[in-house]
């Protein structure tokens, strides 16, 4: 992307063939793609790509952990009681049981092979756009507080279990529309601002649908906190400045606490497991 006019370019133009403004190459989230799991990941996608893995991780694991206590059609529909042992996003248990790490957990887990292949389908998408925009760091952070954010809004608005990659994936619409918000001088803005806002109309009418059982709640509030977050934000510097540092600084506070919260969710789970034999 040109530093100055923010068009999107190739990496290999050295001057922008909008702006004519001579590009180099960034001075920060860079990495090695030989260095990432011996290149198996695309370093320009990293965040996106660790985030599907841990989708796809976690959904295996309800799986057979739902076949194993006799729901024979876990791979197309899994049990509340499984979901809800896993991290699902539960009111009472958010707010009356002291389980706020489920406002994180709740963003891994999907209740079936449809679900999670259109969250992955979308993520691909979303995900790496906005990783390209905002950096690694930054997307760490909108993506985190967005599914908090998502899931704290569908907590205070419906008494149902909820859970899904949706929460996290709205906040990475709402990142994009601040950026369209942010950059309107952009040759790119107008046509990222009418993508992304019909993603997030065509998202919330289906929600509307009562056979789709989507939860709309947590749909707006992952877009509005990462419309607030990305809004705040803004694009990463060329140049190593203290507000980058900060925002270092804010994604390992992001994944610290994303990491308690999983560990949290193991704990709870070997505490309600039956004993063996």
């Amino acid at each position: 992307m040109c530093p100055h006019c923010r068009a999107f370019i190739t990496v290999k133009d050295k001057i922008c063939p909008y702006c004519d403004t001579e590009v180099g190459p960034r001075a920060i989230d860079r990495r090695d793609p030989g260095a990432i799991f011996a290149g198996m990941i695309p370093s320009a996608r990293f965040v996106t790509v660790t985030i599907l893995t841990l989708n796809a991780g976690l959904f295996l694991l309800t799986v057979l952990a739902s076949m194993k206590a006799g729901n024979g059609g876990a791979l197309m529909g899994l049990d509340i009681i499984t979901l809800t042992r896993f991290g699902a996003a539960r009111p009472d248990a958010v707010f009356l049981g002291d389980q706020w790490w489920r406002l994180i957990t709740a963003g891994f887990l999907h209740g079936g092979l449809m679900h999670i292949m259109f969250n992955t389908w979308a993520m691909m998408d979303v995900g790496a756009h906005a990783e390209e925009i905002y950096g690694q760091r930054r997307m760490v952070v909108i993506y985190i507080l967005s599914t908090i954010g998502g899931f704290l809004a569908s907590c205070l608005w419906t008494r149902s279990v909820s859970i899904g990659a949706s929460a996290g994936l709205f906040g990475l619409i709402g990142a994009m529309i601040a950026f369209s918000v942010t950059h309107k001088g952009s040759a790119e803005a107008a046509m990222v601002r009418a993508f992304y806002v019909r993603w997030a109309i065509y998202g919330l009418l289906m929600g509307l649908l009562p056979f789709f059982r989507i939860d709309n709640a947590a749909h707006i509030g992952g877009l509005a906190s990462g419309f607030v977050v990305a809004y705040i934000a803004g694009t990463p510097r060329l140049i190593e400045t203290w507000q980058e540092k900060l925002w270092q600084v804010a994604a390992g506070a992001a994944l610290a606490l994303a990491g308690l919260s999983f560990f949290k969710m193991i704990a709870y789970m070997l505490s309600v497991s039956p004993p063996a034999g």
